[in-house]
């Protein structure tokens, strides 16, 4: 039980209703609210002087506060934590909110991203906030990528999809990456990108780094069998093969020993070309603020309603969510943001289905 959740279970009926009605009276207003105007709501008759006293208790016990002397009360982020958490009734949606969700949505759609900014755009009007919309990362086969450096622990990938889908995700690259080495990195991957998705040239990756373990180990073997060669894997420093005796080896031998040198600069560039595709996957997908974007990070004391969407597997794949003061009519946006998290789930899910 949290602390809003024990000073519920410790007040009476009469101080449970003050606080509720002079939560819901903010909630409306935005302003402070007076004793007086309670009096008028209460489902008992109470005195405006009983409610200034209960307002008091309320005060103390750090659920209302006074803006101003003699005014009224306001909800304190505790308390309206505790009225969210423990009082709040939510609304059954309404229709024509319904209908206004429902049209900025247009099943079979290919263009996500277009979608997912008219889900914004339509939540931000509906809800008179500004409305965040977390997009889910794209899955289609990869047309070309680019690695670009934007600080020595910063990088971002482009990725464009073979439906002409765009999407940059930044994502932090190994250590002693050079712009060199990324344009490399980026040859590579893109040799082998047609048809396949992000995932899929992951998974190419480590196929490509298990063969050229074993093509190094196969050529190795006769050498160290022979004595002239032994392998020293000390932790942290990598795999070497220790030649004995070089000047005592066949020219068949040497070229052996190149080949396996070539093997292991090989095998050393797939395995940052791995990593590179592994964080590159793993990085920040975009995200998408419609609204009051521009004060979206400077609003003091703002609230957020949001809701994950989830794929058919029902993993989390995205979210919708509106941001506004804190005196938002919870009540109304709770419905609104968890209908539009499971039509857009089902959307993305099952694109001929609603």
């Amino acid at each position: 039980m949290n602390d809003g959740s024990k000073i519920l279970a410790e007040m009476n009926d009469r101080s449970r209703e003050v606080f509720r009605r002079v939560v819901e009276a903010y909630l409306g207003s935005g302003g402070p609210v007076g004793s007086r105007s309670l009096t008028r709501t209460m489902s008992e008759k109470v005195s405006a002087a009983t409610i200034r006293n209960v307002m008091q208790d309320l005060e103390y016990l750090g659920l209302l506060d006074s803006p101003h002397i003699s005014a009224g009360r306001v909800p304190t982020q505790l308390g309206l934590r505790m009225f969210v958490d423990s009082l709040l009734e939510v609304r059954d949606l309404p229709d024509d909110d319904r209908e206004k969700i429902d049209a900025s949505l247009t099943r079979g759609e290919s263009d996500v991203t277009a979608m997912l900014d008219r889900v914004g755009a339509a939540l931000s009007g509906i809800t008179h906030g500004a409305s965040l919309v977390l997009a889910p990362k794209h899955e289609a086969p990869v047309r070309h990528i680019e690695f670009v450096s934007l600080a020595p622990d910063r990088a971002l990938v482009v990725l464009v999809f073979a439906d002409g889908h765009v999407e940059n995700r930044v994502f932090a690259p190994p250590p002693g990456q050079t712009p060199s080495s990324m344009r490399q990195a980026a040859n590579f991957v893109n040799a082998l990108a047609e048809g396949r998705t992000l995932g899929d040239l992951r998974r190419a990756m480590k196929s490509e780094i298990v063969a050229r373990r074993q093509e190094i180990d196969a050529l190795a073997a006769a050498l160290i069998e022979s004595g002239l060669a032994i392998w020293d894997s000390t932790p942290g420093a990598g795999d070497r093969l220790i030649v004995r005796g070089r000047a005592n080896l066949l020219d068949d031998d040497s070229a052996d020993l190149d080949r396996i040198r070539e093997l292991f600069d090989d095998l050393e560039r797939k395995r940052d070309i791995a990593e590179f595709l592994e964080l590159a996957e793993g990085g920040e997908g975009v995200r998408i603020f419609i609204g009051s974007e521009n004060k979206l990070f400077s609003l003091s004391g703002s609230s957020l309603v949001v809701s994950p969407y989830m794929n058919a597997d029902r993993k989390i794949i995205g979210a919708v969510g509106v941001i506004g003061p804190t005196r938002l009519n919870y009540g109304r946006i709770v419905p609104i943001v968890d209908y539009t998290a499971q039509l857009v789930g089902r959307l993305l899910s099952d694109p001929g289905k609603g």
